[in-house]
């Protein structure tokens, strides 16, 4: 049985990988749907019995007339990760509204690319960033330069740990990586946050 890779923080699952004793270990894949369908391919996988989290947060959005609506917006469109072992993922990718799995193209086999697989750890950070803050959170692909590390001090991101980038307007922006997408970035006042002990 073949390790695990792990390629730049991210570990990747080639086909047939299992647990110990014949257990399977269950790891967050990226199912890649279609537009404007994440939500109804979320609510399948649930109502399978599956573990699927759907990376949305709820903003409110102000009409011409001034009515306030409060909407779930899609902050990875096309994108739905599923918690499973890699022979659920084989049954999963055979259901009509899947359209595959992503795969992790920044392993350098030219071949076989191994698929992407997202540690817990990222997409709990990336769930309470969701769930937390008071304004929208964007994924960027953009890479950044290695920053301070900091720690938001107060508010509803109280504990959130990143970067910081600061921006041409002044504001400073907290960047928190997620490997394969990106990195979940959110305006945030200096004074709210503080230098992490190296």
């Amino acid at each position: 049985m073949s390790a695990d890779v792990v390629t730049k923080g991210v570990t990747t699952v080639p086909s047939g990988v299992g647990g110990a004793v014949g257990v399977e270990r269950r790891c967050w894949f990226v199912a890649i749907v279609k537009n404007n369908t994440e939500k109804m391919a979320h609510e399948r996988l649930a109502k399978a019995g599956y573990e699927s989290y759907l990376a949305t947060q709820t903003l409110y959005r102000v009409w011409k007339n001034g009515r306030r609506a409060k909407i779930e917006h899609v902050v990875l469109p096309t994108l739905v990760f599923v918690r499973c072992s890699e022979r659920e993922r084989m049954q999963i990718v055979a259901l009509p509204y899947i359209n595959r799995f992503m795969t992790n193209k920044a392993s350098g086999n030219s071949s076989a690319k191994p698929l992407a697989v997202i540690p817990d750890r990222q997409i709990e950070t990336l769930r309470f960033m969701l769930g937390q803050s008071d304004v929208p959170v964007t994924i960027s692909e953009r890479s950044f330069q290695k920053g301070d590390r900091v720690r938001v001090a107060r508010g509803k991101l109280c504990g959130l740990e990143g970067e910081v980038v600061t921006t041409d307007d002044g504001h400073s922006e907290l960047i928190v990586r997620i490997d394969i997408l990106g990195c979940a970035k959110v305006v945030i006042e200096a004074v709210d946050i503080e230098l992490v002990d190296k």
